[in-house]
């Protein structure tokens, strides 16, 4: 499953050209930002993930 919308990160580079591997290592980036910030907030005794975790 990708975390990230290819079209939406093309339209943002649209100045540049982009590898594909570029998309999958910034999936991948994504995931670890999602993970850590779920496990802030369960260190902090939250369920819910709020800005200040990332």
């Amino acid at each position: 499953m990708s975390l990230i919308v290819k079209a939406a990160v093309k339209d943002a580079l649209s100045d540049h050209n982009v590898s594909a591997d570029f998309y999958e290592t910034l999936d991948a980036e994504v995931a670890n930002l999602i993970e850590d910030a779920a496990q802030r907030a369960e260190a902090n005794d939250r369920k819910t993930v709020q800005a200040r975790d990332l």
